[in-house]
């Protein structure tokens, strides 16, 4: 993915995800003028449990402002207000997340005889560093390679770092990179890590997370990809 000489690809695009991205993006019946939508969607009851409202499956307009809040702050469009499968698919993903607590590893599946390593869990979109069985930063929510695009799973290791690299492939730029697979690196982006439907291939993080995994890592350090990111 992208020019050999910089080995450049890019996670912007349309990208992050989260939701399963093998559900269609419902159109969200008609709005009223303040962009809010008055139906309920297929995922209300879920979407009320979720923000705390009052579950009985009915739209309301307190309902509607809160949804569309979650859609806004979680970069999903159109942000109407209705429950479809893509914003309960972001929902249930941050439930996921939050229940992994401070230890994300407690299925063992990334390796902890390799001492300092970088983890990434493409399931639940959550990428980590741990010492042996020692997590020293993380976890926090990552955005992977969307449909088409996967991030590949494996062991692997951090080839090349570039402070300030630009896609050769995308012409965009790609903060903090460290690649660590034919392309795929760790960068910031200026998204949200749940703004679906993904990257094109590459790790996505805010750019406090960049920073601090730019900060821990070195070239030679190991990558373990595993998991399956929803809808891919």
């Amino acid at each position: 993915m992208g020019d050999i000489r910089r080995r450049g690809v890019v996670a912007l695009g349309v990208t992050g995800l989260v939701a399963p991205l093998t559900l269609a993006l419902t159109t969200a019946p008609a709005q009223a003028a303040t962009n809010c939508t008055t139906q309920a969607g297929p995922y209300q009851k879920q979407a009320e449990k979720f923000l705390g409202r009052p579950v009985d499956g009915k739209q309301s307009a307190a309902d509607c402002r809160a949804i569309k809040a979650f859609q806004d702050t979680h970069g999903i469009t159109p942000d109407t207000g209705y429950a479809g499968p893509v914003t309960w698919g972001v929902m249930d993903l941050v439930s996921k997340q939050r229940a992994a607590g401070n230890n994300p590893n407690k299925d063992g599946r990334c390796p902890v005889n390799k001492g300092r390593i970088a983890c990434v869990n493409l399931t639940l979109q959550l990428s980590w560093i741990q010492d042996g069985k020692k997590v020293v930063y993380g976890p926090v929510p990552v955005r992977t390679g969307r449909k088409g695009y996967v991030t590949r799973t494996g062991l692997k290791k951090v080839y090349w770092r570039d402070l300030h690299h630009v896609s050769t492939l995308y012409n965009v730029p790609m903060p903090y990179s460290q690649f660590f697979d034919g392309g795929q690196a760790f960068h910031s982006v200026g998204l949200s890590m749940w703004n679906p439907p993904g990257s094109h291939g590459c790790v996505n993080m805010t750019t406090k997370d960049a920073q601090t995994y730019w900060s821990l890592l070195r070239t030679g350090d190991d990558v373990f990809v595993y998991g399956r990111k929803p809808g891919t």
